[in-house]
């Protein structure tokens, strides 16, 4: 079957080789122009709306799916346990976050899950190629094929709406590539995990589907005169470069049409949570997202807010999000995690935290207690069974077997508390 675009060009030759077909007795050159004009154009139509054949995948490298039984470990599914879910991670980055990048990747990667790179346009065209570079160089990411870079970058504020434009971008991508996901999360490259994916496959596994995991409150307090009456235009939205913030004299009254809620700028969200929000009928969030367009912290009240006014996912939230981080009230900021934190995040039992410095030894310390990864190797687990240092995977297993540890437990009593504590209802969109 010919391609749209030798469909397109034979077409064409075979309207310029048949004049007979069209000439009339009289020329009638306005009429024949306006006739090729529209053949032209149904073809060219024809040509975009056709549907492209699916990507053909290149072969699994064949050290990660040995051919030898020997070194090939099969386990059989336990019938009582469901099906593992997946994970869609957003990781972004900025100039120089390349290395931390691809630490946070082969920290939370399984073959399960899907990975969308990002580095903004601080960083050079070149930087974002190299990261491609070896993200396909990579066996086990290659073998798999779910890693994927973001050619062109956005744009994105700490502050403004901007980052929530992005992150509703990198969501419909990854709605695009694959339809086998059912959480998005979005991890900034100062994040790290604090459990094992089969750790974290392993609890998900057992919780519906429709649970987002977001910290959210109507109490506004001192939020409403600094985040949410001021007027911003934010120049991530039509700039290539960063420019300071603009801010408006005027303030605006809060609305009367819905309720607002802050939160945190970390989530975990679901995926027909995201799939209202890009693709649903409902005109709720695209009128909150107009509103929260102009306002300084819109990734942390935009998200809450679209939950808890809609009946159709107010019942679905729960409030924590997850994260272990400390906030700093005199810089107006996270602070930096680092080794003397370790025992509280250990204990927190939180799927990750924020935020760190790069390299710092806290991440070696969490690698080695925690994740049990070797340096520049991925995690291993039910799926790479390989020995410590084989960042090969030369024994593989099935990706669809968990071998959750100590982490799992730790996010299940973690989890298990917020649901059972009595509170959890009442918490709900309050």
């Amino acid at each position: 079957m010919q391609n749209p675009t030798q469909w397109l060009s034979s077409s064409l030759s075979f309207l310029s080789s048949t004049p007979s077909l069209f000439k009339d007795p009289k020329p009638k050159p306005i009429i024949y122009t306006l006739l090729i004009l529209s053949l032209f154009s149904i073809l060219l139509i024809l040509s975009l709306t056709s549907s492209t054949p699916s990507p053909t995948h290149t072969r699994p490298d064949p050290f990660l799916y040995p051919t030898h039984q020997t070194h090939r470990i099969i386990y059989d599914q336990d019938k009582t346990t469901p099906p593992p879910p997946s994970i869609a991670y957003l990781i972004s980055g900025s100039k120089g976050d390349s290395g931390r990048i691809l630490r946070l990747l082969s920290a939370t990667y399984h073959p399960l899950n899907h990975y969308l790179l990002h580095l903004d346009p601080s960083a050079s065209h070149s930087d974002r190629e190299n990261l491609a570079l070896v993200v396909q160089k990579n066996r086990v990411f290659k073998a798999a094929q779910n890693v994927h870079v973001m050619g062109k970058p956005d744009f994105v504020y700490t502050k403004g709406s901007s980052p929530v434009s992005f992150t509703l971008h990198a969501a419909s991508i990854f709605l695009r590539l694959s339809v086998k996901w059912d959480w998005f999360v979005s991890l900034s490259a100062d994040s790290y995990p604090l459990v094992t994916q089969d750790d974290l496959l392993h609890i998900m596994s057992f919780l519906p589907k429709d649970m987002n995991f977001v910290n959210h409150s109507s109490y506004i307090g001192w939020k409403e005169l600094r985040k949410l009456k001021p007027i911003i235009v934010d120049p991530g939205l039509y700039l290539s470069e960063g420019t300071d913030m603009f801010y408006a004299t005027q303030k605006r009254d809060l609305p009367s049409a819905y309720r607002l809620f802050t939160g945190s700028s970390f989530s975990i969200l679901s995926r027909n949570f995201m799939e209202f929000c890009i693709l649903g009928v409902d005109n709720l969030p695209r009128i909150l997202l107009m509103y929260f367009s102009n306002t300084p912290s819109s990734l942390s009240s935009y998200f809450p807010t679209v939950l808890c006014n809609s009946r159709q996912f107010n019942r679905t939230v729960i409030n924590q999000d997850l994260l272990y981080s400390i906030y700093d009230s005199h810089r107006n900021d996270l602070r930096s995690l680092n080794s003397t934190d370790f025992d509280n995040m250990l204990h927190s039992g939180a799927a990750f935290a924020r935020k760190f410095e790069p390299d710092d030894p806290v991440l070696d310390l969490i690698d080695q207690k925690i994740l049990d990864r070797s340096p520049g190797s991925v995690v291993p687990g039910g799926w790479c069974l390989g020995e410590p240092g084989n960042n090969t995977c030369l024994t593989w297993g099935d990706a669809s077997i968990l071998r959750p540890g100590t982490g799992s437990q730790r996010l299940e009593k973690a989890i298990v508390e917020l649901l059972l504590n009595g509170t959890f209802r009442s918490h709900q969109c309050i």
